[in-house]
């Protein structure tokens, strides 16, 4: 029996995020964990583990509450170090599978999470510890190049995008070659098959439009 999914990727730091670092990895991993079963949505996050209010994440849960889909990470860390987010999780009834450890019950899940909540917290001593000591030393700190890391950061967005539609595009020519061919009534085929469009929101016309042209280009 096919599963949907509802993949969500995260990365810790705006460095990583921009450049693309571990974002790659964890889409390789879901995508071979996968196969062929359908993806309904795609989120991805820049945000601190240790953070609960993440809102990518939220849209991604609600997504998976709504239609009954399979929230999928490709590690037990990116959905969370905080062990009382994750009990959470399960206690709402939301399905969620860790690709590094599939087959984990939820006292595994329980134990996985103690442990990287342990370590989140020596993670941010430690690096307290060292912006202090760069500070000590009069080292200056953030970012010298802010123009050219918003720039990397949009065509990161950009790649996002393209891989979203790419995947969409052969169920939208399927819907096509059932003769639904205006906009509205793709959009609304796809509605009611239960697709989302990447920001987690009902398609509409335009939404299938940009699609559309955006594999022509």
């Amino acid at each position: 029996m096919n599963i949907t999914y509802v993949n969500y990727y995260r990365v810790s730091t705006s460095a990583q995020g921009i450049s693309g670092l571990g974002l790659d990895a964890q889409r390789e991993a879901i995508k071979r964990f996968i196969g062929n079963n359908p993806v309904a949505a795609e989120f991805t996050e820049i945000e601190s583990g240790k953070r609960s209010d993440r809102p990518e994440l939220e849209k991604a849960i609600n997504i998976c509450k709504l239609n009954g889909y399979t929230l999928c990470v490709a590690k037990l860390d990116r959905l969370a170090r905080n062990l009382h987010f994750v009990t959470t999780l399960q206690r709402a009834g939301i399905q969620f599978v860790a690709v590094d450890n599939p087959h984990a019950t939820p006292f595994v899940i329980h134990i996985l999470c103690a442990v990287a909540e342990q370590e989140a917290v020596a993670i941010s001593q430690r690096t307290k510890a060292a912006l202090e000591a760069c500070k000590r030393r009069g080292t200056r700190l953030g970012n010298p190049n802010a123009t050219q890391a918003l720039k990397q950061a949009r065509i990161a967005y950009q790649a996002q995008t393209d891989t979203y539609s790419e995947r969409l595009l052969p169920i939208i020519q399927e819907i096509q070659r059932a003769n639904v061919t205006s906009l509205r009534g793709i959009a609304h085929c796809l509605n009611v098959r239960g697709f989302v469009s990447r920001t987690g929101k009902p398609f509409a016309a335009q939404t299938v439009k940009n699609i559309i042209q955006r594999a022509k280009n």
